[in-house]
């Protein structure tokens, strides 16, 4: 599988990475940094970090913009550390950045290779929106799109984890709503994996799981259990540095993920709603306008934690 990864590294995107690195079933063809958990500019310089620990340094890296389309870059309540990788002091990049923006690597990357390319996107959506302004073609281009965003009632941990700034919302829908509502209308194979799912308390590292990672001497290995001690240190669980490998694992074994079609909005002018991602479900008078994705119900934890365990130790 051809996969661009569009990310905000982050503790939780540096992982995902990793794994889709690690995979032989998937070649990465580019990495494009967007605002999120940090601004782009130091998103992509943690991205090449990762893939300068990986020894992926042939691997282009192009910079998002410093701002959301559609609103100010609000504070993040939640800590990546100093460095925005669990303060695991990683050396600083020697690879440069890509000179094109972000929005045209994507552009460029889908177009020599169209319909064979897969994004997973972890962060906003603003660099895939402002793709889509430059080439309005792009969903019948892409393979599928994964994208960590949003919650949809499957399960009350779409609330009780809202990880955007107010009650109702998910961090990368919240940071930029205006670009989520651009992405999910715009026609995309898409597949969103929500706080229902990603923040599920089975997504936590058990103990035995935990104990692998750690006896293993891949450096990679001990990435992922500094970041577990990280969170852990702070009060979170350890999913807090899982979630974006879920992306990935949509795109390379989606038998593990049960899907509904949902008809869902974003939330772009809520003073208390803003980037709440509104789903449709009334049994009469549903608005038929809003736009179709599908939406991660269930997961096979199981299966999705021991892969990730074994790739990343492997």
């Amino acid at each position: 599988m051809k996969l661009l990864i569009d990310c905000d590294p982050g503790i939780d995107d540096a992982v995902a990475i990793i794994s889709a690195l690690k995979r032989s079933d998937v070649d990465v063809l580019a990495l494009t940094a967007v605002t999120g958990n940090l601004p782009a500019d130091r998103t992509s310089v943690n991205a090449r970090k990762i893939l300068e620990l990986m020894g992926a340094t042939d691997i282009p890296v192009a910079q998002g913009p410093l701002q959301p389309l559609s609103r100010e870059y609000p504070a993040d309540p939640f800590s990546h550390g100093d460095d925005g990788l669990a303060n695991t002091g990683l050396p600083e990049p020697t690879a440069r950045l890509d000179p094109r923006a972000a929005a045209q690597l994507i552009v460029d990357v889908v177009n020599d290779h169209p319909g064979e390319v897969s994004i997973a996107a972890l962060g906003p959506l603003t660099n895939l929106a402002l793709a889509l302004r430059i080439d309005p073609e792009l969903p019948r281009k892409v393979r599928r799109v994964a994208a960590i965003a949003g919650s949809f009632g499957f399960t009350p941990y779409a609330w009780t984890q809202a990880t955007g700034d107010n009650p109702v919302s998910e961090w990368n829908v919240y940071v930029d709503p205006g670009a989520a509502a651009e992405v999910f209308a715009a026609g995309f194979d898409l597949t969103a994996v929500g706080l229902d799912t990603a923040t599920h308390p089975a997504v936590n590292l058990d103990e035995r799981r935990f104990s692998v990672l750690q006896d293993s001497d891949r450096p990679e290995a001990r990435f992922a259990v500094d970041t577990v001690h990280f969170v852990r240190g702070r009060n979170y669980q350890s999913y807090c540095a899982l979630i974006d490998a879920m992306a990935v694992a949509v795109l390379t074994n989606p038998e593990w993920f049960t899907t509904e079609q949902v008809r869902c909005a974003v939330e772009t002018a809520g003073e208390l709603t803003l980037g709440m991602t509104v789903v449709d479900r009334r049994n009469h008078h549903r608005w038929q306008h809003l736009p179709l994705l599908q939406a991660v119900s269930d997961v096979d934890y199981a299966a999705f934690l021991d892969d990730l365990v074994a790739t990343l130790t492997r």
